[in-house]
């Protein structure tokens, strides 16, 4: 993935939930196109994978229900540049009991919103932007995920009000939505022929989305080319919402 003028060339990225999947993907292609990039993992088994994969990226534990580790990491960078906020968990079926419940929305919901206030002030600073992680469950109900379904029905509203809040700091707030996308946690969906098939059948493009694919709307949204965009939450979805 090649991107235009060297946009990020010197900027210093957080990428948070980013040692597998689609935040490693996001990651990736902010490095790829000259940033400078810090990804954080939630146990020291991540850690110790990313750090193994990719030596170029600066690699943290970060527990984003934990207020003081968020400020203590953000506040050990010099500058910062863009956030992009990918730490999430679901917990299917046991969401519906209310200490799960809690545990889900505490890192998916408020665990971002931890890290969008530690990191405001460096932000308004570059004049920076952040990505929040939203999903089809933004748009749809999940009977068996209630507290992810609510925790990412609540990233769509919480990214319209921090892009209001963080306007006049110069700050561009927005989310991204992806769908059906290929990584190790849909590995059952995928091998699954009857439910593959279904979600393939109701998407336009027939296919997968790959972490590639949603990384590309992560550094739009974050360059220059968008500098006039806030406040949005973007489908990558392959069509998916339209059918």
């Amino acid at each position: 993935m090649v991107w235009p003028n060297k946009c990020f060339d010197g900027a210093h990225v957080l990428v948070t939930g980013a040692t597998s999947g689609i935040g490693e993907g996001i990651a990736l292609a902010f490095a790829e196109a000259g940033a400078r990039v810090t990804v954080t993992g939630a146990t020291p088994g991540e850690v110790q994978t990313a750090q193994s994969n990719h030596a170029a990226f600066d690699v943290q534990q970060l527990d984003v229900r934990d207020d003081t580790q968020v400020k203590a990491l953000i506040g050990s960078f010099e500058r910062l540049d863009h956030v992009v906020n990918c730490a999430g968990v679901i917990r299917r079926s046991e969401e519906h009991q209310p200490e799960v419940f809690a545990d889900v929305v505490d890192i998916n919901l408020t665990g971002t919103m931890r890290v969008c206030a530690a990191a405001r002030g460096l932000l308004k600073t570059s004049k920076g932007t952040i990505v929040n992680m939203a999903s089809m469950l933004s748009f749809f109900g999940g009977g068996s995920v209630p507290a992810y379904s609510a925790s990412k029905g609540g990233i769509s509203q919480l990214t319209k009000s921090l892009a209001i809040a963080y306007a006049p700091d110069g700050i561009r707030v927005n989310a991204i939505a992806p769908g059906w996308i290929a990584t190790p946690l849909t590995s059952a969906l995928q091998s699954d022929e009857v439910r593959s098939k279904a979600i393939l059948d109701r998407t336009p493009l027939n296919r997968w989305g790959t972490p590639e694919d949603v990384a590309g709307g992560a550094v739009f949204l974050s360059s220059p080319m968008s500098q006039f965009v806030t406040g949005t939450v973007l489908p990558i979805d392959g069509g998916y919402l339209v059918t």
